[in-house]
């Protein structure tokens, strides 16, 4: 039952990676590719009909930590208190950048909502890649199950760390480069003429910095983490899942050198999901690493709710994503194909 729960919060924040992945990805993009009003409303209306129901996965992802894993909400929300109020204030932002752009006429007010949309989505990126890297490298849990960080502190990587460190600040970039090259595939895929031409640029000039970083960051978290290997070597099975990024990974180039824009969205959406499956496999049974004390990890074991409401609870949460994968395929379906200059379509 444990471990259920656990997966299906790593499918749903999965899930979040991937969607919301390449709607940050374009929000990125926007500010360099696009070169009038005009290419930044097609890349906006790109994501349009669907970004905000991609963030339903990040609500669900919560809403299921508070009831399968109430210590693991209460402490991390707790601890990191200043970054996740950041993060609020960044959604706040950038939604309000996508829907309060074409509501004024006024070329100053549409530049001020555009840096919103396109400064939230590379700062989140940024964040999101910044507190992944705080999960795998561990906070400093005291005997009650809290801990308090700083926003830095002297960049290296210690007992007591802050948010932001050298291993951190290379997981943010990590997670920037992969998701704007996400949705430069993603917008090569939806658009036409020469906005396709510079996405696919675009990925291209990314590619060797992720395939980079991507090796960079799996030998700072074996020395950063050396005992994350530990599930690996139990499980012999699991060396599976980098192999399986390293094909990911070279299938985005592939693709995309054959102009298989779909190919290509595939392949790096499979990046993102082979990385997280990997960060999965090895810190389980753990939620939260202690940087002092593995005795005070937060686990699956000391962090759940109790067995009735767990049974009970896969039940409505089984009944609720059901309905939720209902409408995403709905709509998926129904905004299918590119997107071109003039279009008459939705007000973005």
């Amino acid at each position: 039952m444990l471990l259920s729960w656990f997966l299906l919060v790593a499918i749903m924040l999965t899930a979040y990676v991937v969607l919301d992945g390449f709607d940050l990805g374009v929000g990125v993009l926007h500010l360099f590719v696009a070169r009038n009003e005009e290419e930044r409303r097609v890349l906006i209306r790109t994501i349009g009909p669907v970004w905000d129901g991609n963030e339903v996965w990040l609500l669900a992802a919560g809403g299921t930590l508070y009831f399968a894993f109430p210590l693991l909400y209460a402490s991390g929300f707790s601890g990191f208190y200043l970054p996740l109020m950041i993060v609020l204030w960044l959604l706040i932002l950038r939604g309000i950048g996508v829907e309060l752009r074409m509501h004024l006429e006024s070329p100053v007010w549409r530049g001020l909502f555009n840096g919103c949309f396109g400064i939230g989505s590379l700062l989140l990126a940024i964040f999101y890649g910044a507190a992944f890297g705080n999960v795998i490298r561990g906070v400093p849990l005291q005997k009650d199950g809290y801990f308090f960080l700083p926003l830095w502190t002297d960049w290296n990587v210690g007992e007591h760390p802050g948010v932001l460190d050298w291993y951190t600040v290379l997981a943010a970039l990590v997670a920037l480069v992969a998701l704007t090259l996400h949705g430069a595939n993603y917008a090569a895929m939806k658009t036409t003429g020469e906005l396709n031409r510079r996405s696919h640029r675009a990925a291209e000039a990314l590619w060797p910095v992720l395939a980079v970083l991507t090796v960079v960051s799996l030998a700072a978290t074996l020395y950063v983490r050396p005992a994350l290997l530990q599930n690996y070597r139990q499980m012999p099975v699991l060396y599976a899942i980098p192999l399986l990024v390293a094909i990911a990974l070279f299938e985005i180039w592939s693709m995309g050198r054959k102009r298989n824009e779909g190919g290509a969205f595939a392949a790096s959406c499979a990046y993102l999901v082979f990385m997280l499956v990997g960060a999965a496999a090895a810190v389980y049974p753990n939620l939260l690493l202690s940087t002092s004390d593995p005795s005070l990890n937060i686990t699956v074991y000391n962090a759940h709710s109790g067995e009735h409401a767990l049974t009970f609870g896969l039940i409505w949460w089984s009944i609720g994503m059901a309905i939720a994968v209902g409408y995403f395929v709905f709509v998926y379906r129904m905004f299918r194909g590119r997107i071109a200059s003039g279009e008459n379509g939705h007000s973005y």
